[in-house]
């Protein structure tokens, strides 16, 4: 190669070096300028707010927040008429105690009277097993339609869940609560708010995993 096509293509590999340089500068200040859209996208991707005008019963899933924001939200429900009953799910965590119990006492300090609460203990660990336990139950009780009452970070998961487990015979619709642990909007501002986003990633990933699991009362 002679001298002046050497320095050519040495001028050309400087220039696309520069191009490629300018191009990653300009995407990184697009990526930092355009942060807070992106992420605010990524909290509400996780969020589902579309509970069935009317339904059999709510299920208000367990491990309420200390807030016992799901009880709240479910409390609304029930003076709205959008139900007759709530089941209130929950953990056992000793022979005769649990979150059930729990979630009935707060579901009562917000006004739901006694009769409309149906108490559901079991021994679930996570929202796989809840599903399934809770899809026999509705079966027994011929529920032909639930609402679910969880947390907003936790609805999309949930939604994903049930419909897998349950069977095709009940109409399941999904209503996520407002979470004083979690805003989509401004999630990453907060450390407990940005565990729970991260373990809803894990969750909804395992979650797939999971996927042609049989549905309780299907053969």
């Amino acid at each position: 190669m002679s001298p002046y096509a050497w320095r050519n293509s040495e001028r050309g590999g400087a220039l696309a070096s520069l191009i490629i340089l300018v191009v990653l500068v300009v995407m990184c200040a697009i990526l930092y300028w355009a942060r807070h859209p992106i992420l605010r996208f990524a909290g509400e991707s996780w969020v589902i707010d579309t509970p069935a005008a009317h339904a059999d019963a709510l299920l208000l899933l367990g491990d309420d927040n200390f807030y016992a924001d799901r009880a709240t939200h479910a409390a609304e429900l029930i003076r709205h008429g959008v139900a007759p009953v709530v089941v209130a799910s929950g953990r056992r965590l000793r022979p005769g105690a649990g979150i059930a119990e729990l979630e009935e006492h707060d579901l009562i300090e917000r006004g739901v009277p006694k009769d409309k609460i149906i108490r559901f203990p079991h021994d679930a660990d996570g929202t796989l097993e809840e599903a399934v336990a809770l899809a026999r139950f509705c079966s027994d009780r011929h529920f032909h339609s639930v609402i679910l009452v969880t947390s907003n970070y936790h609805a999309r998961r949930a939604r994903h869940i049930f419909d897998k487990v349950f069977p095709a015979t009940i109409v399941v619709s999904v209503t996520g609560a407002h979470d004083g642990d979690f805003d989509p909007e401004h999630w990453w501002e907060k450390r407990k708010s940005q565990e729970l986003f991260l373990h809803e990633i894990v969750g909804m990933m395992a979650a797939f995993g999971e996927d042609g699991e049989p549905h309780p009362g299907e053969k």
